[in-house]
C-alpha cells in the first residue's frame, strides 16, 4: 500500500458515507466554527480504521508519508481516521514518529477534538513506552498554536496514574494558568479535576495559589466533581 492509495481509501469511504445533517450536528460543538468534515460517527471512523490496520502493507511510513496532506485538506474524519490507524500502530513509535507529530500543528491542528485525540490517544503512548517524557513537551507549553497548548495538560491526564510527583507536574504545567485563550484553559482545568480525583490534598494546594488570579473557567472545570462547600474554597474574592 502506498500514501496516497491510503488517502484515496480513506476519502473515498469518508464521501461514500457523508451525511449532511450529522455534519451540521457537529459544526455546533466548534464554537469557532472549525469543523470542516463528512458528518461521520466515531464508530463508523473506528471501525474504517480497523479495517485499514486489517490490510497488507500498512506500515508507519505510509501513515507518516500520508499525514501532512491529509491535516492540510482539513477534513476532520479524515485527519480522524488517520490518528486512529496510526494510534494501531503505536508499537512501531519511535522517537523520530513524535517529531513528525510534532510538526502537525504548523500544518494544520487547528480544533480542540484533533488535539484531545493527540492527548488522549497518541501522545501518552511516546510517554507509556519511554520513548519521551513530559520534559519533552515543555516547548509545547508556550507554543503559537493554543491547540498545541492544550495538548499538553490532555496529555498529562494519562501521567496520572504513574507519576510519582503531582506538584512536579503542577509546577510543569503552571504557565498554562495564565494562558490568555478559553481552550487551554479547559484542558488545563479537565486535567486538574483528574488530578483532584487522585490527588486531592496536592490538587487544592495548587489551586488555592491560584484561586485570585487564573481565569475561572479553570475552576470551572477543576472543582466540577467537588461538593458545593469545597467549590466555595475557591472562589475568587471580592475586591
Amino acid at each position: 500500500m502506498t500514501s496516497q492509495q491510503y488517502i484515496q481509501d480513506i476519502r473515498a469511504f469518508c464521501l461514500a458515507n457523508a451525511s449532511k445533517a450529522n455534519a451540521e450536528k457537529y459544526s455546533r460543538y466548534f464554537k469557532e466554527g472549525l469543523y470542516n468534515g463528512y458528518g461521520l460517527s466515531a464508530p463508523m471512523m473506528y471501525e474504517k480504521a480497523k479495517e485499514i490496520l486489517a490490510k497488507e502493507g500498512l506500515t508507519l511510513q505510509v501513515v507518516m508519508e500520508a499525514s501532512p496532506e491529509l491535516i492540510k485538506t482539513g477534513k476532520s474524519e479524515e485527519i480522524s481516521i488517520m490518528m486512529m490507524t496510526l494510534r494501531g500502530l503505536r508499537k512501531h513509535f519511535k522517537k523520530d514518529t513524535f517529531s513528525l507529530i510534532e510538526k502537525w500543528f504548523s500544518i494544520g491542528i487547528d480544533n480542540w477534538a484533533h488535539a484531545d485525540t493527540l492527548g488522549g490517544m497518541l501522545i501518552p503512548e511516546f510517554i507509556s513506552k519511554g520513548i519521551i517524557d513530559h520534559e519533552d513537551l515543555r516547548t509545547w507549553l508556550t507554543a503559537t498554536n493554543k491547540y498545541q497548548r492544550r495538548c499538553v495538560p490532555v496529555t498529562l491526564i494519562k501521567t496520572l496514574k504513574t507519576t510519582h510527583s503531582y506538584k512536579e507536574l503542577f509546577r510543569f504545567i503552571e504557565c498554562l494558568m495564565t494562558d490568555p485563550e478559553r481552550e487551554v484553559h479547559q484542558g488545563t482545568g479537565w486535567f486538574l479535576r483528574e488530578a483532584w480525583k487522585k490527588n486531592p490534598e496536592d490538587t487544592e494546594t495548587f489551586l488555592m495559589k491560584w484561586k485570585d488570579t487564573a481565569p475561572r473557567l479553570i475552576f470551572q472545570y477543576a472543582t466540577e466533581k467537588m461538593t458545593a462547600a469545597g467549590k466555595a474554597a475557591f472562589r475568587r474574592k471580592r475586591k
